[in-house]
Parts: structure tokens; sequence; C-alpha cells
């Protein structure tokens, strides 16, 4: 990176990355889940399972939407000397740096069936659709403010995008960096890299533009 210059991270993107290592294991731990008779029986591990899944995605999509909110209130434009990181670049820091955990989950939530059939699974099916619903609620702020929001790299790598080092977001138009509003793959009239005021840079991103 140029002199002064730093990366950041769409936050959508960090908000959503969990998502889909919740939703698929989730719903295959469910699926074996259901084979076994567990101590309550399939119809009491079915309905606990029911009740976890919509809890789970309420309260992951309403956790820090305040905080997401004011951040995103008092973001700032990005300046010349920022490099946008890539959708894909993301995604895969994020799992390299949480590559055990969902394997974890997934294990305790085979090993809950024994006492109820599918529960553990369909909790963490309901973790990965509330991360989806928090990711286009933000996408629907970028729709209606016509830009997008961006955070910084190591602010985020702890906390994730609304955490206690993260000191605020930071403004581009929607035509920067290589995801939708909502942090969701772009298009393939987009999927080239950068547009409108942005620079493919080094370290997989975009520099922006004024």
């Amino acid at each position: 990176m140029g002199r002064g210059a730093y990366a950041l991270a769409r936050v959508a993107v960090v908000v959503r990355a969990p998502a889909g290592w919740l939703w698929w294991p989730g719903l295959l731990a469910a699926g074996i889940g259901a084979l076994v008779p567990g101590l309550t029986g399939r119809t009491a591990g079915l309905v606990a399972g029911a009740a976890l899944f919509v809890g789970a995605a309420l309260v992951v999509f309403m956790a820090r939407r305040g905080r997401y909110a004011a951040l995103a209130r008092d973001a700032s434009r990005a300046g010349k000397s920022v490099i946008l990181q890539d959708r894909s670049v993301t995604l895969r820091i994020w799992r390299r740096a949480h590559r055990w955990w969902p394997l974890l989950a997934f294990l305790a939530a085979v090993a809950s069936s024994g006492v109820l059939p599918a529960a553990g699974g369909l909790l963490m099916a309901g973790a990965a659709l509330g991360l989806w619903g928090k990711a286009r609620w933000l996408g629907r702020w970028e729709r209606e403010h016509e830009a997008l929001l961006w955070v910084r790299t190591e602010s985020a790598r702890r906390g994730g995008a609304a955490g206690k080092e993260v000191r605020g977001y930071v403004l581009t138009g929607t035509a920067a960096g290589d995801a939708r509003p909502g942090g969701a793959r772009a298009g393939d009239a987009r999927s080239g890299g950068a547009r409108a005021g942005a620079t493919r840079g080094r370290a997989g991103g975009t520099r922006a533009g004024r």
C-alpha cells in the first residue's frame, strides 16, 4: 500500500460472512438430528428447533442495530488513499480466522440431537437467517442513501463491523467495490472490479477515487 493508505471492507459483507457457514451445516445437522429419536422425541425436538430458529433469527437481526445505525449516520467520505477490499478477500479472511468454530458448532448441534433432535441445527440456521436479514437491512440503507458503507479492516478484525474497536464507517459511491448494496455478489457487469472513480489496486482490492 502507498504511504498513509489503509484497507476498507464492506460492512454488509463482514456481517454476512458467517451466514453460509451457519446455514448449510445447520440444515445438515438438523437433517441428521431428525433421524435420531432423542430423549424427548422427534416431535418435541422439531417444535423446540422451530422456536429456536425463529428466536435466533430475530435476536441476531436486532442485535446492535442501534450501533450500526449510529455509525452509518456519522460516516465520512472515503479519501483517495483507501484500498477497497474485494468481497472474496473479506470472506476468505473471515474463513481463515474462524475456520474451527463453525465445525465445533456443527458437532455440538449434531450431539444435541441426543436430547432435542434437530434443535441445534435449526438454531444455527436461524442465526444465519438473522445475519442475512441484517445485511439486507444495511443494503436498504445503502440504496436509500446511494452510498456504500465500509469499515477499516483492522478495526473489524475483532468484534466485527460494529465492535468496540470500530470508531466510524466510511462512505463511497454505489459503483465502488465488487459487491451490491447489502453485500451480495455483484453481477457480471460489475464483477470485473472498479468502476466510476475506483481503480484496481494491489492486495486484492480497488483504490477509491474522489
